[in-house]
């Protein structure tokens, strides 16, 4: 009894010392080329990335004694030595990267009980390493002071994120590797910048200008963006008026009514004209292009989608249970979830203070088109993938923007024709090539692209990376390749269901039970 007594009594202290273990497993990094920053993060926590000996990293970039960003990293879960880094950002302005990582394609879902998590088949992290960043300070669960208001000042602060991250022993090695950069919706806005920033650094390092680390993307990922305010309002019309594929969203009145109000006397297409011809110095300037961009969205925007999510149109707005769903959410905010990945704040999702901050400097009604146009023009690698069920971005209005670039390429894009892209004899896209430039509508996709068709959106990312998917993902990611969505729409998918092998709880041992279980031992003595 002695011995069965003290070997409990060792049984317990290991599963206190582990949990202990689990909780406290932080790392630091002190950064000598950038003063008063560096990391701190947790490796290999246990979430979401259960697959076995796959790596991963969490937790902050320092980026002043006042503002940390929070990173989630992911190896590829094949060859993670060879295997290229990607960034990808969300929106907003001030979206969470989270919603790429847990509703898009990231290494997991969130099931309906908000406490549990899938493997996800169609995870991008199976071809190549994935870095997902909550930008600027205040999204997701960055945080700090000193707040990011404009495109060009959040590209600062994430030419400072990379040099401390390249700087550690912990991503130095991928200075050398593919670097691609992907992105959705207002990252139209942020891709084409913070590359064309990069670059200018870049070169400045290379002159001798400049101390530092050269952060070199090689190509570009943008899915359903927003591009240009001018050609996407005026899209809102004709979508509503004929979905292709889909049908009429809105009546002929309705239609009729947006019409008047985007070609009228200092309607949208007037303010937003002068809003293009303003400059960007000025107060006064920002004020106009964001009292255009408020104008537009109340009389242009708001008719255009009433009735449906603006994201899906197969999907009502007063729908109960939207996809993608947000169970991720109530998961990120689990205390214990936020002790073992390192997170110290609270998680939003999408900061208002940070929405607001853009809109008054006048950001939303200006085009993000020229600095796109400039590297095209470079011959530099870029995919502008939309979801043919997007209303926010409909894949009309982005068309429309390409068409419209002003670039070597722009006379050939126009006169190609789109042409059906087959996966196993299933038409999932149509895609129109220029050199490195790629323009696709995918069939079936709404917004967040890769939640609705996550097959189809990993094969577009093996093309993009180079990298062929590994036979044991292929068939899942065929399986998922959507159809063509014709007159009748299709439902949104789902998510893939739990299963005992798949499905894994956030790692949290409660130390309370293990002390119950000390005092049951000391009884018994």
């Amino acid at each position: 009894m002695y011995w069965i007594l003290v070997a409990w009594f060792t049984f317990v202290l290991w599963l206190s010392a582990r949990a202990e273990h689990v909780r406290a497993d932080r790392h630091t990094f002190t950064s000598v080329a950038v003063p008063d920053s560096g990391l701190t993060y947790v490796k290999n926590s246990g979430i979401c990335e259960t697959t076995p000996g796959v790596g991963q990293m969490s937790g902050y970039i320092n980026v002043t004694e006042n503002a940390s960003i929070w990173f989630w990293f992911f190896e590829a879960r094949s060859s993670p030595e060879t295997a290229p880094l990607t960034l990808w950002l969300n929106g907003g302005p001030g979206c969470s990267a989270m919603i790429g990582l847990f509703q898009e394609n990231g290494p997991c879902t969130v099931n309906p009980d908000r406490r549990t998590t899938t493997l996800n088949p169609y995870s991008w992290n199976t071809i190549s390493n994935m870095i997902y960043i909550d930008q600027p300070v205040g999204a997701g669960f960055s945080t700090g002071t000193g707040p990011v208001d404009s495109t060009d000042d959040a590209a600062k602060m994430m030419w400072t994120a990379f040099q401390i991250l390249f700087e550690s022993p912990e991503f130095s090695a991928f200075a050398g590797r593919d670097l691609i950069f992907a992105t959705e919706s207002y990252g139209a806005h942020f891709g084409p910048t913070f590359i064309t920033y990069f670059n200018a650094q870049n070169a400045l390092i290379e002159s001798g200008d400049l101390a530092g680390q050269k952060i070199v993307f090689t190509s570009l990922m943008i899915n359903d963006g927003k591009h240009d305010p001018l050609i996407q309002y005026a899209s809102y019309i004709s979508f509503a008026a004929d979905a292709p594929g889909y049908g009429p969203l809105q009546s002929e009145s309705v239609i009729g009514a947006m019409s008047d109000a985007f070609y009228k006397e200092a309607g949208c297409r007037a303010q937003l004209e002068d809003c293009y011809a303003a400059g960007t110095k000025r107060a006064s300037d920002n004020a106009l292009c964001a009292a255009a961009n408020d104008l537009c969205n109340q009389d242009i925007f708001h008719p255009a989608i009433r009735g449906y999510d603006s994201s899906d149109l197969r999907q009502m707005s007063n729908s109960t249970s939207p996809f993608p769903p947000t169970y991720y959410i109530s998961f990120l905010n689990l205390d214990s979830v936020r002790a073992a990945i390192g997170a110290t704040s609270e998680y939003d999702q999408c900061s208002n203070a940070v929405q607001a901050g853009f809109d008054f400097m006048g950001e939303f009604g200006r085009s993000a088109l020229p600095p796109l146009a400039a590297l095209a023009d470079a011959h530099f690698p870029i995919l502008i993938w939309v979801g043919d069920a997007d209303i926010k971005a409909n894949w009309l209005g982005v068309h429309e923007a390409m068409v419209s670039m002003s670039w070597y390429g722009n006379l050939t894009l126009n006169n190609t024709a789109l042409t059906n892209w087959t996966i196993d004899g299933t038409p999932v896209a149509s895609i129109k090539t220029v050199d490195s430039f790629t323009f696709s509508r995918v069939f079936g996709g709404g917004h967040n692209l890769p939640a609705f068709v996550p097959g189809t959106a990993l094969q577009f990312f093996s093309r993009v990376t180079g990298r062929a998917i590994p036979s044991s993902a292929a068939s899942a990611a065929c399986a998922s390749c959507a159809p063509f969505a014709s007159s009748a729409p299709s439902p949104a998918p789902s998510a893939p269901a739990a299963t005992s092998a798949t499905a894994s709880s956030a790692r949290s041992i409660p130390r309370p039970w293990a002390w119950a279980l000390l005092w049951i031992f000391f009884a018994v003595i």
